[in-house]
């Protein structure tokens, strides 16, 4: 009886709980995405808090928009919408795909950056948010 209680905690501290957690919020939000054009107002998608701030695009601005023309077979309008998001995603995807094969193996995978890579992703997004502003 006393193993009971702790078979939910053990199911969601196992190694695939939040990478499969993270693929499923991923595809909720495509599935509302797919229908909801962020082109057009009226919708409920968060608006950015930088631009709202700043007036300025964040590197990340574009990002629904990008998705959306993707899922609708527009890559022309994907690219136009977020360069630097469109070339990043194939790696972005490959790191999900990996944490999510890791977790089913039984195994935490967590990736790590040396201090070079997250000074090279850090500039790359500087010079993008100052490129796409200016531009």
């Amino acid at each position: 009886m006393a193993d009971a209680p702790s078979a939910p905690r053990s199911a969601l501290r196992a190694p695939a709980t939040a990478p499969l957690a993270v693929l499923v919020a991923g595809a909720a939000g495509a599935a509302y995405l797919y229908g909801v054009d962020p082109h057009q107002p009226g919708h409920l998608l968060p608006r950015c808090p930088f631009r709202l701030v700043t007036g300025l695009l964040c590197p990340a601005c574009g990002g629904a928009r990008m998705v959306y023309d993707l899922m609708h077979g527009h890559f022309a309008a994907a690219w136009l919408d977020n360069r630097a998001l469109l070339l990043a995603s194939p790696f972005a995807l490959a790191l999900l795909a990996r944490w999510i094969v890791e977790g089913l193996r039984g195994r935490r995978w967590q990736p790590a950056l040396s201090r070079r890579a997250q000074l090279l992703v850090l500039a790359v997004a500087v010079a993008w948010t100052v490129a796409r502003n200016i531009v």
